[in-house]
């Protein structure tokens, strides 16, 4: 884990440490989520014997990208069971997600892929701002790449020298986004968007005031788009919570103290 990202999401590393894990910094780079990926496939290739990296999102090289979202599609299955109960349809208007790497969106968009009247809209972190020079949005700064083993699209320069992403999330911190999601946004599958850093901080306390629901940060950039699409008054919107904020407290009491 990269040693910027063990600081600023401490209770996760507690509980993982709680749980029996070594959590191991890794201090190359911008010591974030691209820099803790690069080490822990390059401890793998050096001890193949025993080691194997199980990659956490739809990036690397393949089979990984697949079998993370099949994986992730539990996330899909679940909501179209639910709506199904709920609505009597198993088809949301929309399903908004984060998008970093981009399992949480995988999982959210896989059970919908084939499903043409489901708009899917994934929503990246453009930091300071998209031509800030610190942005982590792939599709709007992105050229296609080769990284961590796939072909997708990847923030780099003209030389392919990978250019260093910023988001206050540490899920949502990497130059690039699966190969799956890169087919998406070419074919116009899926409509990409972004939140900043502020914009995500702010639709987080948003949730928490109005729903007592304290969303991680890498979520909130989705929750954000809710206000910036003109829905009908029957749409049925699923935004995909990825995960608690309990892990985000620290950025988000800076924020309330700020």
């Amino acid at each position: 884990m990269g040693e910027k990202d063990i600081a600023r999401q401490s209770p996760n590393v507690a509980r993982m440490k709680m749980l029996g894990a070594e959590v191991v910094p890794a201090l190359s780079g911008s010591k974030t989520l691209k820099d803790a990926t690069n080490e822990a496939i390059r401890d793998w290739i050096n001890n193949p014997e025993d080691t194997h990296y199980i990659i956490g999102s739809v990036v690397g090289p393949h089979p990984y990208p697949d079998m993370v979202a099949r994986f992730q599609s539990v996330i899909s299955s679940e909501i179209r069971k639910q709506l199904k109960d709920k609505t009597g349809s198993e088809l949301p208007s929309y399903v908004i997600a984060c998008l970093g790497g981009g399992s949480n969106a995988a999982g959210a968009f896989y059970h919908f892929l084939d499903e043409e009247s489901v708009r899917l809209i994934a929503v990246e972190a453009a930091g300071e701002g998209i031509n800030s020079g610190r942005s982590a949005a792939t599709t709007r700064l992105g050229t296609p790449g080769i990284f961590h083993g796939s072909k997708s699209l990847v923030m780099q320069t003209e030389d392919g020298q990978v250019i260093e992403p910023h988001s206050i999330s540490a899920g949502l911190d990497y130059p690039g986004i699966g190969p799956m999601h890169a087919h998406l946004f070419e074919s116009k599958r899926a409509l990409f968007m972004s939140a900043t850093d502020e914009e995500a901080l702010e639709s987080a306390f948003e949730l928490a005031r109005l729903e007592g629901i304290i969303p991680a940060l890498e979520s909130a950039h989705a929750l954000f788009i809710l206000n910036k699409i003109n829905f009908k008054i029957n749409d049925v919107v699923v935004v995909n919570l990825s995960g608690r904020g309990d892990k985000d407290m620290d950025t988000y009491m800076k924020y309330i103290n700020s």
